[in-house]
This record gives C-alpha cells, structure tokens and sequence, in this order.
C-alpha cells in the first residue's frame, strides 16, 4: 500500500472516531435542569460531565485529521482547493472552541465539585489546575509539542548546514581556473607557465 493510501485510510479512520465521539457527547453528558442550582450541580459536578466533554474535545482534534485525509484523496481533482480551505478552516475553528469545552469541563466541574463555591478563590484555582484529567491533556500537548520541536529544529539545523555547504561551494567556482597538464612524470603543470617559459627561451 502507498504512502498516500496509507495516510488517506488514516485521516478517515480520525473522521469516524470524531463522528463516535461526537455522538458519544450528548449521550454520556448529564442533563439535568442546569437552570436550577440543584440541577447545575448534579450535571456539572459528574465525571460523566468531565468524560463526555472531553470526548467532544478529541472530536474537535480529529475531524481536521479527517478532512485533511478528504483534501488528500481530492489532490488530483479541481475540488481540493475547497477540500482544503475546508480543513484550514476546521482547524481553526477546533482551536477557537477548544478553550471553551476546556472552561465548560474543568472550570464548571470544579466550581460544582464537593466544595463549590465554599472553597474560595484558591480552592477553586487548584481544584481546576490539578484536576486529573487536565493535567493528563496538558502534561500530554507540552509531550507533543516538544517532539514537534524537535523535528523543527532538526530541520533548522539541516537548512543551515546545507546553506553554508552551499555557499562555500559557490564562492569557488565562480573563479577562474588555471588549465593543468600532466608532465611526463605524471605531474600537473600550469600551461600558462610553460608557455612563457617557451616564450623565454632563445630560439
């Protein structure tokens, strides 16, 4: 199998687990009467809250995955240039919302946890930083983006190794070199210096 089918079967394998997972979301997220204080504690302080938002959270990462497998698998027809708007713009809007399934998840979790609003400003701050789950995504994307930067900076490095191969190899060849001869000894000689050293001699 190619590089390419390969990749393809990929990126469609993330657009079936986004579209599980985005069904998966209002199925396991509680809904109680989030109007009332008694329903708004019941839903958000579940960890079925926590688990179903995180499953729309990996469905927002995966869909652009799939849509760029789409974008692949159109390369040769006139629809890729819209088959690839279509995943930039995916992209982005994934990244927009994200923040804000975040602040739904942990945030809403945390202030509708066991102390509430009883355990002040500080209590709250570390119920939503050090609440399991977001410290697995967060300590997971630095891992990932350490590997990314890595390879980045592997390129850097590569791009700039070859940039100067290349301009010591340039500098060379754009001056004129001297035409050699071998000797009957089997080594070279200028043949501009043999020439006025024939020029020189007495006739």
């Amino acid at each position: 199998m190619s590089t390419s089918a390969t990749r393809i079967r990929a990126g469609a394998a993330a657009l079936a687990a986004s579209g599980a997972l985005f069904l998966a979301y209002p199925a396991l997220r509680p809904w109680h009467d989030e109007g009332t204080v008694a329903g708004a504690m019941a839903s958000m302080s579940s960890t079925a809250w926590v688990a179903a938002h995180f499953f729309a959270m990996l469905a927002f990462i995966l869909m652009p995955l799939g849509l760029l497998a789409l974008r692949a698998a159109l390369a040769a027809t006139r629809v890729e240039p819209l088959a690839l708007t279509a995943a930039v713009l995916a992209w982005i809007g994934s990244g927009l919302v994200l923040p804000y399934y975040g602040a739904e998840d942990f945030g809403l979790h945390a202030i509708a946890g066991p102390a509430g609003p009883r355990a002040g400003l500080l209590g709250l701050v570390h119920a939503v930083r050090y609440q399991p789950l977001a410290m697995t995504i967060f300590g997971t994307g630095l891992l990932l983006l350490a590997a990314a930067a890595v390879r980045i900076g592997h390129g850097i490095l590569l791009a700039i190794g070859s940039i100067i191969l290349a301009a010591a190899l340039w500098a060379p060849a754009g001056r004129p070199r001297a035409a050699v001869t071998p000797l009957a000894d089997g080594s070279p000689a200028d043949v501009s210096g043999m020439a006025l050293h024939s020029a020189a001699r007495p006739s």
